[in-house]
């Protein structure tokens, strides 16, 4: 199950998904949530949601930008229901746990993988250091590397990465994780640290000279993977269940979209992957409130009035029925839940679509907030909120209340 998001800062949009999550949980046996986070970050909240730690501790690894995306209040009050929840579990191979998908963690995910081979093999740990000490002139700066690595400056530290990568996921180190824990828990989480640390060499190295986009979303889908097979090899679920918090840029099927671009996403190669009736995916959309983004990339939070919908887009549509929330059924994996031909026909006519990220521009909303897209052939639902608000970060020392008038000059 995908859960999306129109915007990265808008408090329904966290809030309906939190609670269409609870309610897999409880009534459909949901095994974990894979969220749109780093994998060392998201793992601290795993660990809390299964009985270990502090709430302040499962949050305290979210520290670089945009923190309010995952340090928020909604967030805080379903970890500490799942919490709560799991607590209530006898087994702990039941337990529904909490993981990050992405790949921006180069250099803390790297820590990881030697902080694990120090406790299990000195001789390993050593190897490790010194092939990720390749990064070390670059002081924690990823985009330095991926510059430096891309244009020649300096040399690329893909061979080294990848003999540690391989050397985690081998058979020898498989018996001795195994035999050190017990379980093979934390042997996997240092297997996917030595997987993050590979693609996210590639991507630095390659942000600067190509489009890194399906690079980074296969590696989601990739790691997607990786869980729902642990769960099923290791935790003993018969068929495991994922539901995964992402944008709608990234669970809505990139398909609809992005063909002549030649982009995918995790929405469509999941579809490839487990089978159109193994997924399911729904989309939000507002018309109008305020949001939580920031100007520019490392800028501060603030709470930015959100533009009506742009004319010709599925949000002015929407907003012309006059209700203030509805979902729409687009597909159904049940075939006693048949939607509406004429529905799905004017749903398929392509249509403006807005997402807006960390940032919003609504100076230039057009260019940067729009894309066309065939919202039926894109989603199996979409939820639309026609008037939302603004996510409310834990970190408010930072937080900014935009002083900008409610009306932008309209750019093309």
């Amino acid at each position: 199950m995908m859960i999306g998001e129109a915007s990265h800062g808008t408090h329904e949009f966290y809030k309906e998904r939190a609670e269409i999550t609870k309610r897999l949980i409880q009534e459909r046996g949901l095994s974990f949530i894979a969220v749109e986070a780093d994998w060392p970050d998201a793992y601290k909240i795993n660990r809390f949601v299964r009985g270990t730690g502090t709430i302040q501790e499962a949050m305290s690894e979210f520290k670089r930008f945009p923190r309010w995306m995952w340090r928020n209040e909604v967030i805080v009050e379903f970890v500490q229901w799942l919490r709560e929840y799991n607590d209530k579990i006898a087994d702990p191979n039941k337990k529904v746990g909490f993981y990050g998908l992405d790949l921006y963690s180069l250099f803390e995910s790297a820590h990881e993988v030697i902080n694990y081979l120090q406790k299990v093999d000195v001789e390993a740990a050593k190897r490790a250091r010194q092939r990720y000490s390749c990064f070390d002139r670059y002081q924690g700066d990823s985009q330095a590397y991926g510059y430096a690595s891309a244009f020649g400056f300096s040399k690329s530290c893909a061979e080294g990465v990848q003999k540690m990568c391989m050397e985690l996921l081998s058979k020898s180190m498989q018996n001795i994780g195994e035999t050190l824990k017990g379980d093979g828990v934390e042997l996997f989480f240092a297997q996917e640290n030595a997987k993050v640390v590979k693609d996210a060499e590639e991507y630095y190295r390659s942000m600067f000279t190509k489009n890194t986009w399906n690079l980074r979303d296969t590696h989601m889908v990739n790691t997607l993977s990786d869980l729902l097979d642990f769960y099923q090899s290791h935790y003993g679920w018969q068929t495991p269940k994922a539901a995964v918090w992402a944008h709608n840029s990234h669970v809505g099927d990139a398909g609809a979209s992005n063909e002549e671009r030649g982009q995918t996403n995790i929405g469509e190669l999941a579809r490839k992957r487990f089978g159109l009736g193994n997924t399911y995916n729904i989309g939000f959309t507002t018309y109008h409130g305020t949001v939580t983004a920031a100007d520019e990339w490392d800028d501060p939070p603030k709470r930015k009035r959100v533009r009506p919908g742009l004319a010709n887009s599925y949000e002015e549509l929407f907003h012309k029925l006059d209700v203030p929330s509805f979902s729409l059924l687009l597909r159904s994996n049940d075939q006693s839940l048949d939607p509406p031909k004429d529905l799905i026909q004017g749903l398929t006519k392509e249509k403006l679509e807005r997402a807006i990220g960390v940032i919003y521009r609504p100076d230039t909303e057009r260019q940067s907030h729009y894309f066309s897209t065939k919202l039926a052939k894109q989603f199996d639902m979409v939820i639309h909120i026609d008037k939302t608000k603004a996510l409310e970060p834990l970190d408010k020392e930072s937080y900014l209340i935009e002083t900008e008038p409610e009306t932008y000059p309209f750019t093309l």
